[in-house]
């Protein structure tokens, strides 16, 4: 059985950076491997919570602005539990396809990774600067239902905040979205 850990505090190091997961792609990799000179961005993920489908179109515009950046970025599935549900590899590979991601998608096999950072919702972002200490965890943005709307652009703007070196006006954010489906 899994203990799911406390929540990753601010200025925690990035936790479970050498466990494997399977992107989309069939590649196996670890968070360790695609740490960018300025960071990663974690994003906990998956393809039936309705918050991660309105928040979605932003996602590939986010993997663009991380990468001008020098950022590295993941998705991570961790429901474990729905799995048989729209949550297997191949569902996950045909939403990528779909939506034409451009950053890695992976499963979070047995909700390893999601427990270590004691992720709690889908969607949630977690932000690592260049030392792999955490200075942002929250929502994308303050309006999952539509992007012409948003009046505030939390990921973009700790990402903008710290690539500059500038302290971040956010740090963390509301979580909306659903609950991660752990085994139990």
């Amino acid at each position: 059985m899994n203990v799911i850990a406390q929540s990753l505090q601010l200025n925690g190091t990035l936790p479970a950076k050498d466990i494997k997961v399977e992107d989309v792609s069939g590649r196996s990799l670890t968070l360790g491997e695609i740490v960018e000179t300025n960071g990663l961005i974690v994003i906990f993920s998956c393809n039936t919570c309705p918050a991660v489908s309105q928040w979605e179109d932003r996602l590939v515009q986010i993997s663009n602005i991380a990468k001008l950046n020098n950022i590295g970025m993941i998705a991570l599935n961790p429901n474990e539990r729905t799995r048989d549900r729209g949550e297997s590899l191949e569902d996950m590979k045909k939403r990528a396809a779909k939506q034409s991601y451009n950053f890695y998608y992976a499963l979070d096999k047995d909700h390893q990774i999601a427990d270590a950072f004691g992720a709690s919702r889908t969607p949630q972002v977690f932000v690592f600067n260049s030392t792999e200490q955490l200075v942002y965890v929250g929502a994308i943005d303050d309006n999952p239902r539509n992007a012409t709307q948003v009046q505030e652009k939390y990921l973009e703007d700790a990402i903008q905040k710290m690539v500059a070196g500038q302290e971040l006006i956010r740090t963390t954010t509301k979580l909306l979205g659903c609950p991660i489906k752990r085994v139990n």
